[in-house]
């Protein structure tokens, strides 16, 4: 794929996703990644599918602590993200993900640098 074509495919993802977290979060979301790490040398976008993980911010730079909500495509990029989620938030944010039929990532998640 043409790379401003997959940039633009891969920004109308990470704004979908920022609007899904922002409506969760009090408006605490952030943009992450909008293209893919592709093997293959060509350019694409995050998947449109949406999953969440929560990421132990151990080694991060983070004012609150706490952990990293990130929405994922299937493959582990990070589309948007919300930092320093107390544990005590965490419930309720699954609780709230579940309900809206979002399921939970297992594998490694890939934030931006």
């Amino acid at each position: 794929m043409l790379y401003f074509k997959a940039l633009r495919e891969g920004q109308r993802r990470v704004a979908a996703a920022r609007g899904y977290l922002d409506g969760i979060t009090g408006g605490r979301a952030m943009p992450a990644l909008a293209l893919a790490d592709s093997s293959a040398g060509s350019w694409e976008p995050v998947g449109e599918e949406s999953l969440y993980a929560f990421v132990d911010a151990s080694g991060f730079v983070l004012a609150d602590g706490g952990s990293i909500l990130a929405l994922v495509d299937r493959a582990g990029s990070s589309k948007a993200l919300v930092q320093g989620v107390a544990a005590s938030e965490r419930p309720a944010l699954e609780a709230r993900l579940a309900a809206d039929g979002v399921q939970r990532y297992e594998g490694r998640v890939l934030l931006p640098a």
